[in-house]
């Protein structure tokens, strides 16, 4: 006899594949529901709970793949880029890709023209950090290690207009290496990734200073216990060094695991912000006696 977990991974995968096929047509939830026999209701809980967003998110991320593949041909228009997906005009299109993408459709087709990005380099304990924002946030945080580190942060969005500016978004992220961690939560990220990507790196930030998760404790957070690999690969992809705390992620039996700037760096990392959180704990102690 099947089981209820089987029969529910059957409806999922069931609709996965509706919406891969359909998703020209711009499927509504009730026409998904119906193709599994389920009610909207139970479907969106359902499928929120095995693909870690909803349908209606799912199904704009399968557009705008489908959108970006057409948009590399420069001779294909915004309007029959649309079209062809199944939105009613270019505004929706307009409208989807800076939601997902941060940005519009045009500014994608041509390598971020019109994108003004500044950049700047700032000191750490842990090494320079290379720094990029938009008018919407942070877009880019690495390790300074290479000389190449500007040219592949340019690689991104090639036509994009650079100025080398310290803004901002800039000191608010270096005022987290003073100890002023009530700066980081004003910071604000300008983001694109999956919809998984992004729900890791959410759950990633919810890690408090001084504290480590592993991999198999947010991918069971995120309603998906047997994502661990998956959840590694998401953090592997983090694009804001530091902020984005992919380096308190560690595995299961304690071991440190990967760090795309150095196993060297991440240990050094999780010492220090132990170290803060202790010499704050002692602070609190001493005013709390007087």
């Amino acid at each position: 006899m099947e089981s209820q977990r089987s029969i529910n991974y059957r409806r999922v995968a069931t609709a996965i594949e509706f919406i891969a096929q359909n998703f020209k047509h711009q499927p509504t939830l009730d026409a998904i529901a119906e193709k599994v026999n389920l009610s909207p209701f139970h479907f969106q809980r359902l499928f929120k709970d095995w693909a870690g967003v909803s349908p209606k998110t799912f199904l704009q991320y399968t557009t705008i793949e489908f959108a970006k593949h057409l948009l590399q041909d420069r001779q294909v228009s915004l309007f029959d880029v649309a079209e062809a997906t199944g939105l009613s005009g270019t505004s929706r299109l307009h409208d989807l890709f800076v939601k997902i993408e941060g940005m519009t459709p045009a500014e994608y087709k041509y390598g971020g023209i019109n994108l003004a990005i500044n950049y700047s380099f700032i000191e750490s304990p842990f090494g320079d950090i290379l720094v990029g924002s938009t008018h919407k946030g942070i877009c880019h945080m690495a390790f300074a290690d290479s000389p190449l580190a500007l040219e592949i942060m340019k690689s991104k969005f090639p036509n994009a207009q650079y100025s080398r500016k310290r803004d901002n978004y800039h000191e608010m992220s270096q005022g987290v290496f003073s100890n002023d961690w009530q700066d980081l939560q004003q910071v604000k990220l300008h983001l694109k990734g999956t919809a998984f990507q992004v729900k890791v790196w959410e759950m990633l930030l919810k890690i408090p200073l001084g504290k480590l998760a592993t991999y198999g404790s947010i991918a069971k957070n995120l309603n998906r216990p047997d994502a661990s690999r998956a959840v590694g690969t998401a953090i592997g992809s983090n694009p804001i060094s530091y902020l984005i705390p992919c380096h308190r992620v560690i595995r299961s039996g304690g071991a440190l695991g990967g760090y795309m700037w150095g196993v060297t760096r991440k240990k050094a990392m999780i010492g220090w912000e132990a170290a803060q959180t202790r010499r704050e704990e002692n602070t609190d102690k001493i005013f709390k006696t007087r």
